[in-house]
């Protein structure tokens, strides 16, 4: 990994992806999204402070564990701008994320429990599915494959665009 000599400030994007470990095509979408921010040099080039390396550094890291770029990109807006943030700042911020990856995790629990009982069955039943109606939720309404046609018929009404079923197994899995 090439070293930038601590008198360097500022860093070409491609200082930043070889540093970081990003494409320069990341690195430009992350500071379309906010993520990261640069500065134009009179000659409309980029150029990032050196806090972006660690800014990158987060957002991936965020990313791995699945957190949605607009949580990424709120929680960044919480960190100073003008210094490297500490490891006290990146601490409350992923601590604020503990519960909702706690969710994820029980959520794919379920998921890996239930596969085998979903995936295929092409029971069309939202009564019965785990996975796409935990606790029964859909049961005080309707079962099974009446939701089907009642979305059918909402969407070639123009609603809600839930559109049709799509064929054997529609409604189990997240459907």
């Amino acid at each position: 990994m090439p070293q930038i000599p601590e008198k360097i400030q500022e860093l070409t994007v491609g200082q930043l992806a070889a540093r970081s470990g990003a494409a320069v095509s990341a690195l430009h979408f992350y500071e379309s999204k906010g993520l990261i921010h640069s500065r134009r040099t009179s000659g409309n080039q980029r150029r990032f402070s050196r806090d972006a390396l660690r800014r990158v550094a987060f957002v991936r890291a965020a990313q791995r564990v699945g957190i949605p770029l607009a949580t990424i990109r709120e929680a960044l807006a919480e960190l100073p701008e003008g210094r490297t943030p500490t490891a006290d700042d990146w601490a409350r911020l992923s601590a604020s994320w503990c519960s909702e990856l706690d969710e994820r995790i029980k959520q794919l629990n379920r998921l890996r429990d239930h596969l085998t009982d979903c995936i295929g069955c092409g029971c069309l039943s939202l009564e019965t599915c785990v996975l796409s109606n935990p606790d029964d939720v859909f049961g005080e309404r309707r079962a099974g494959s009446r939701l089907l046609v009642e979305r059918r018929a909402s969407a070639a009404a123009g609603g809600s665009g839930a559109g049709p079923a799509r064929g054997r197994g529609a409604g189990c899995c997240g459907d």
